[in-house]
C-alpha cells in the first residue's frame, strides 16, 4: 500500500503511534519517494509512542495537536478518501466514525477496507445483515467499499462517485 500510494502521488496523513500497520505503510511510501503527513496528539508524544516515522523525522509533515477529536479532524480535512487497514479498536472507532461523518452527508469521500485474508469479512456481513433488517440504509453500505488487494481498493476508490447526499434532518414539529 504505501508503494501504491507514492507511485500515484498520494500523499497518506498518518495519525497514530508506533501501534498497527500504518507505520509500516509510512516507512514505505518515505522509503520510495512518497510524502506523509503525521498528525498526532501532543499526549501520545509525550508519552513517547509516537511511530518508528514520526520519531525518525522520516515525514513530509508533522503536526502536534491538543487532542484526539482534534486530531481526527485535521486527518480528516485534506483527505480525498480513507483506507482502514487491519486494525484493532482505535481503527474500529476511526471506521465507524467516518462512516458516521459520511451518513448524514458531512463529507462525500470514499471509504474503503484492505480486507486482507477476509478480515473485514465478518464486519462486512453485519453490514449486510444491518440493511436486511433494516437498521442501516442500503446507501449508507455502499459508502463503505472493500477489496482483498491494495491496488484493487485504490482503483475502486478513485473510481468512486457518490450518490448525492441528501442531508437527514427532522423538524422539531416532526419530532
Amino acid at each position: 500500500m504505501g508503494r501504491l500510494l507514492a507511485e500515484r502521488g498520494l500523499e497518506p496523513v498518518y495519525g497514530r503511534g508506533n501501534v498497527g500497520l500504518m507505520d509500516v505503510v509510512t516507512d514505505v511510501c518515505r522509503a520510495v519517494g512518497g510524502r506523509v503527513i503525521g498528525v498526532i496528539p501532543e499526549a501520545l508524544v509525550e508519552r513517547e509512542i509516537a511511530g518508528r516515522a514520526w520519531v525518525r523525522g522520516n515525514l513530509t509533515r508533522r503536526e502536534v495537536v491538543d487532542s484526539m477529536p482534534t486530531r481526527k479532524a485535521r486527518m480528516a480535512e485534506p483527505a480525498d478518501g480513507f483506507i482502514a487497514l487491519p486494525g484493532g479498536l482505535g481503527t474500529f472507532e476511526e471506521l465507524f466514525e467516518i462512516l458516521t461523518w459520511a451518513q448524514p452527508g458531512f463529507h462525500r469521500k470514499a471509504i474503503g477496507l484492505l480486507d486482507v485474508s477476509g478480515y473485514y469479512d465478518p464486519f462486512l456481513v453485519l453490514c449486510d445483515r444491518a440493511v436486511a433488517e433494516g437498521f442501516l440504509r442500503l446507501d449508507d453500505r455502499g459508502r463503505l467499499l472493500a477489496a482483498s488487494d491494495p491496488a484493487t481498493l485504490l482503483e475502486t476508490l478513485t473510481a468512486y462517485r457518490p450518490e448525492s447526499v441528501t442531508v437527514r434532518i427532522q423538524k422539531e414539529k416532526d419530532l
